[in-house]
């Protein structure tokens, strides 16, 4: 390529960044476009550029006044801060950036407000209910003056709004103020006055600068109602003391003063205090005395007339005018001179009886001591108090009385469900007994009452009881038993002096009838095990006794548990057994019966020549029981009618000729001491053929040898069992056997 080419072509390339650079340059300006600032504040106002490397920035007004400002830039941004603002700040403000030869230019519009403090409220006086008062809402240094409203309100209701747009709009800070003028009631007390300002800069900006100030309105009322409460009295006597209190109704609440009114009218001040209390009061402390309630708005005054009278001589006797003593205590009568500076005393009984009592004199005082008291000592006893040519007398009664103790419960004996008892209260050392009242009292329900007012009192201690029979139930049981003794005074007290003792009632109830149960039956075979098992009721919870009654009718005890158990029965076990049920109101008892049966392998019901024969036939029925000893046999033949019992021999029964009527069922019944045993069979006689007679001499020989065999085998084997168990045997109670 020509280096002319060359040199063209580097130039349109120059020139075509220069353009680029120049199209690409921007400028921003913060805040944009308008401002608004508060004078006496800070405020920066900063121009900045974009796709410039070098940018150079000017600042001026609109209207090329002073800047009144401080520029600074730094690389792509120029910063104008005014600091403080000021009226000379309110302007349009333009910022030139050039970049190579590019130019832009921004404009900022600066307005400028004063609105720095709340606005305030001012009274033209205190507030007194009744009376007008003008309220002022000022809004100091407000800026420009033509955009502010001012509002005033009473609680919630607006009292009053102005606003300031007919005002000429200066270059300067002005304060201004609403005015109204109000009469304050009770019920403004507690509300509030609410002065609110507003400052409307932009009639484009919907919601203006709003300052408010909010102030409680304190209602105030002059004081009234002034009134004086005296005690114990306005006329006193000298050396008494008396409180006076005043009170005075206003708001705020008013001061109280006190003064004393001197002859000449002339008030003396005594006191900043509501209560005045005067002591040791003189003649001189006569007088009026004012009380006077003050506050902010008003004064209020009442006045009361004290009269203090020369003090009194009296006489005070105590403990009062009656006294009751207890014998054996020590009670002191003292007598006391009021208003003499030096009396004499004189102690004597109403009776002129002998005072045995210490009389002792100290300064105003003087006392009688009678220790211990007795009997004797009840009287009514004068004081006479004798000061220069004055002379006072006291009385003073004396009752004695003697209740030292609780009174005694006795019952004579333990208490069983339906056994009558008697019970005994007995109050020891009593005075008067006449004025004595005993109450004998079962839970809530009164037994017996006794007053013994009828009685002859005499002047000693006595020993008084109430008594009376009674039949506890169980219901009883738990309930109190009480001996209730008052003593009536018939002067000195509304209320008795009361004693009492309790005691809680414990019924006995002897035991009911054991009710026994045996597990799992009265009759079980030999070797298997058998609970007997006792239970009775009855308070307190009977114990239970098992015992086993012997041949002679006594009882062998065998077991205290309610349970008597046999692991294994046996043969000797059988018998009757006794539980008793024994507390201490009685005993109870029962008895059961226990048979231990003999296995069922050695009782045999058999029949000859077999169950079922032919009508003519010789039947043979036995039964036997070899190895039980000493046993009773009962043949019976079972019938509707009731039970056939046969005459057997040994335990056998032999039908000569069978007829249809023998047929049925033979039962056999085995008694021991112990128990009983059954075993049935059933017999059938058929009808004979052709009406025959068939015999058989061999039958006929086999029945006469059977007949004398059996019985034979029978006995044999019955006595040698009884020599076995005895070592020998009897006729005579072998004869047992027999039915």
């Amino acid at each position: 390529m020509p280096v002319k080419m060359v040199a063209i072509y580097g130039a349109s390339t120059v020139l075509w960044i220069l353009f680029a650079v120049s199209q690409a340059f921007k400028i921003e300006i913060s805040p944009e476009y308008k401002t608004l600032a508060q004078i006496g504040d800070s405020m920066l106002l900063t121009c900045s550029t974009t796709d410039c490397e070098s940018p150079s920035f000017s600042w001026r007004t609109q209207i090329d006044s002073p800047l009144n400002g401080k520029v600074k830039t730094e690389g792509a941004k120029s910063v104008l801060t005014m600091d403080p603002v000021s009226f000379e700040n309110e302007h349009s403000y333009l910022c030139t950036a050039t970049c190579n030869s590019g130019k832009l230019e921004r404009g900022i519009q600066v307005d400028i407000y004063s609105f720095p403090k709340d606005p305030e409220i001012q009274f033209s006086g205190p507030l007194e209910v009744g009376k007008p008062v003008m309220v002022k809402c000022l809004a100091p240094d407000v800026y420009p003056i033509d955009r502010l409203e001012i509002e005033l309100f009473k609680g919630d209701r607006l009292m009053k709004t102005q606003d300031f747009v007919q005002e000429v709009a200066k270059k300067s800070l002005e304060t201004k103020s609403l005015e109204v003028t109000f009469t304050p009631v009770i019920e403004d007390i507690g509300k509030s006055l609410v002065c609110r300002a507003k400052l409307h800069i932009d009639q484009t900006d919907s919601m203006p600068k709003e300052r408010e100030t909010v102030e409680e309105l304190q209602i105030y009322t002059s004081p009234k109602n002034t009134e004086i409460s005296v005690h114990p009295s306005t006329r006193l006597h000298e050396g008494a003391a008396v409180t006076m209190t005043c009170s005075s109704e206003g708001l705020p609440a008013p001061e109280i003063f006190w003064s004393k009114k001197s002859d000449n009218g002339v008030l003396q001040l005594l006191s900043g205090n509501a209560t005045l209390t005067l002591i040791a009061m003189r003649i001189e402390d006569s007088g009026i005395y004012v009380c006077e309630g003050v506050n902010l708005v008003g004064k209020d005054k009442t006045e009361v007339e004290l009269i203090v009278q020369e003090k009194p001589f009296t006489v005070d006797i105590s403990p009062g005018s009656q006294v009751a003593a207890q014998v054996g205590d020590s009670v002191v009568l003292t007598c006391a001179a009021v208003g003499c500076d030096s009396p004499s005393f004189s102690w004597r009984t109403q009776t002129d009886s002998p005072l045995n009592g210490e009389v002792r004199d100290e300064g105003a005082t003087s006392t009688l001591t009678l220790s211990p008291v007795s009997v004797e000592d009840e009287h009514s006893y004068l004081c006479t108090v004798t000061c220069q040519r004055r002379k006072v007398e006291k009385t003073i009664q004396v009752e004695v009385y003697s209740f030292p103790e609780d009174p005694e419960i006795e019952i004579s004996g333990p208490l069983v469900h339906g056994r009558p008892v008697t019970v005994n209260c007995t109050v020891p050392n009593v005075y008067p007994f006449d004025h004595l009242e005993i109450e004998l009292l079962k839970g809530e329900t009164t037994l017996l009452n006794k007053f013994l007012r009828e009685e002859i009192g005499t002047k000693s201690l006595e020993t008084k009881s109430l008594e009376m029979t009674f039949i506890p139930t169980a219901e009883d049981t738990g309930k109190a038993l009480v001996c209730l003794a008052k003593l009536h005074s018939s002067q000195l007290e509304s209320e008795p002096k009361q004693r009492q003792s309790t005691q809680t009632l414990y019924v006995n109830v002897a035991p009911k009838e054991p009710t026994i149960w045996v597990s799992p039956s009265p009759v079980p075979e030999e070797g298997s095990p058998v609970n007997l098992t006792c239970s009775s009721d009855g308070f307190p919870a009977p114990k239970i006794l098992w015992s086993r009654q012997l041949k002679n009718g006594e009882l062998q005890p065998l077991s205290q548990n309610t349970t008597l158990s046999f692991m294994a029965t046996k043969m000797e076990d059988s018998g009757i057994y006794v539980c008793e049920g024994i507390n201490e109101a009685g005993i109870s008892k029962k008895s059961v019966e226990l048979i231990i049966q003999g296995s069922s392998k050695d009782i045999q019901l058999t029949v000859f020549p077999s169950k079922s024969v032919k009508e003519g036939d010789t039947v043979i029925i036995s039964c036997t029981c070899g190895s039980v000893p000493e046993i009773w046999i009962i043949l019976k033949k079972k019938a509707k009618t009731g039970d056939l019992v046969l005459k057997s021999v040994n335990g056998s029964y032999t039908i000569r000729k069978a007829q249809l009527q023998d047929a049925g069922v033979y039962e056999c019944e085995s008694k021991t001491e112990v128990g009983s045993q059954l075993r049935s069979l059933t017999l059938d006689v058929k009808g004979k053929e052709n009406n025959k007679d068939y015999f058989s001499p061999e039958l006929l020989a086999l029945y006469f040898a059977s007949s004398l065999v059996i019985p034979a085998i029978g006995m044999i084997i019955y006595f040698a069992r009884k020599a076995n168990m005895k070592g020998s045997y009897s006729l005579v109670e072998a004869q047992k056997s027999k039915v």
